[in-house]
């Protein structure tokens, strides 16, 4: 009898931990990433009453609870920060700590920039990936600390290569200054110099009077644009050169293998001195200038400068991208985030700030980018919700205090038989 004391003991024990876990589930309702803890209880090793088969046996109680975290998908609701991610999937966000320099791992993705420009969870933990630098970005490497640009503006990038797009019309007349036959026809072309200033060329194109399915070109530059230049008279750069199409319009002279450079010297801005390629050819080696008869129109031009511009703001698209926003309007992928794929995370520990750490009983993280490896997606814009489900705390709340009333009532009952039985001795 007097055992039922220890064993209803245990039981309160246990139930008031299991009372707590829910308590702490239900106190991360709101917490971005939080995943719920359940408690697991086992039985202690049973009292034998006697030796021989069908003797009763009478438990020990109930030990000390286990408790395990469920990875499961929470939802993914769209957020307003830019810097806000979520994983859909499986995978962790892998973080630094900043003082033990400890690998952590969470799937709260809150994140925010420091003063430094280094990318952090909100609680001051660094995010790990990779950053682009060189111009390059290799996601083979081990991931380090993300760190995007700063307030100070984008480097200008002079322009090595340009290309245009365009139809000569092929009905045009040598000679012939008006009309729709018209036997001229310039375009303006965008360049980069290496201070950042754009200078514009023009391509200007003749219909050769002597030879058919030929034109004549020629680039200029604005004659104030150079130090050797004459204002008002546009200054040639690079070397005339001449287009040759067969009966079906297609460009076959110059060739695509043909180099044709384009080199600008003396910029009264200062810049450095521009040495450029001009490419008639598309990338997969069809002509970008053609003759059919049509009016002659320039369809598009393209060149690789990249003017000087503040950085505007930072965000994270889907699939893990750090993009940077600039002033000028464009955008350039600065870093990826990585993600942790953990064959066991049951195993983890919580830490803290929506940090797990890994254990001696946990698998190898494989650290890589998204979607590899059973490594999940990641969805720019948004934030994974707790998984906590109220209804099934509230529920289990009430059952764990039915336990803890049914178990506190077996303490009274057997001090109540252990009274009589004292009343019971002369």
């Amino acid at each position: 009898m007097f055992t039922s004391f220890s064993t209803a003991l245990s039981a309160l024990n246990a139930t008031s931990t299991a009372i707590d876990v829910v308590g702490n589930n239900l106190a991360n309702l709101n917490t971005t990433g939080y995943k719920e803890n359940t408690v697991s209880f086992y039985d202690l090793v049973s009292q034998s009453m006697g030796v021989a088969q069908g003797h009763p046996q009478v438990g020990n109680g109930v030990g000390v609870p286990l408790t395990m975290r469920q990875f499961t998908q929470g939802a993914t609701p769209a957020s307003s920060g830019p810097l806000d991610a979520a994983i859909q999937g499986n995978g962790f966000f892998v973080v630094k700590d900043s003082s033990t320099n400890a690998t952590l791992y969470t799937r709260a993705g809150d994140f925010q920039l420091d003063a430094s420009g280094n990318l952090l969870t909100s609680t001051g933990q660094k995010v790990q990936g990779w950053t682009l630098a060189g111009g390059l970005m290799s996601t083979g490497g081990a991931a380090t600390d993300i760190h995007v640009p700063g307030d100070q503006p984008r480097a200008a990038t002079a322009t090595t290569n340009l290309s245009l797009s365009a139809n000569l019309n092929a009905s045009a007349v040598a000679g012939v200054k008006t009309g729709a036959t018209q036997d001229t026809f310039s375009t303006p072309i965008p360049v980069v110099d290496s201070l950042g200033n754009q200078q514009v060329l023009t391509v200007t194109f003749t219909k050769d009077p002597a030879t058919p399915l030929t034109w004549n070109y020629q680039i200029t530059l604005p004659g104030d644009a150079t130090t050797a230049g004459t204002p008002g008279t546009p200054t040639p750069v690079g070397t005339p050169g001449v287009l040759t199409f067969d009966t079906s319009g297609k460009l076959v002279s110059p060739a695509a293998t043909d180099v044709i450079s384009v080199n600008i010297t003396g910029l009264k801005d200062d810049a450095a001195d521009l040495a450029m390629t001009f490419s008639l050819y598309n990338v997969d080696g069809s002509p970008a200038i053609t003759q059919f008869s049509l009016p002659s129109a320039q369809s598009g031009t393209s060149q690789d400068g990249i003017a000087a511009a503040q950085l505007l703001k930072v965000s994270i698209g889907d699939g893990g991208d750090v993009v940077a926003q600039y002033s000028d309007g464009t955008s350039l992928t600065v870093a990826q985030l990585a993600l942790a794929s953990i064959k066991n995370p049951g195993s983890l520990i919580a830490v803290g700030e929506n940090n797990y750490q890994a254990t001696n009983q946990t698998a190898q993280a494989e650290i890589g980018v998204v979607n590899t490896g059973g490594r999940g997606q990641i969805k720019g814009g948004a934030l994974e919700s707790s998984t906590v489900d109220i209804a099934k705390e509230f529920t289990e709340l009430i059952v764990l205090q039915r336990s803890y009333q049914a178990n506190g009532k077996v303490i009274t009952t057997g001090d109540q038989l252990s009274q009589v039985t004292i009343s019971l001795i002369p």
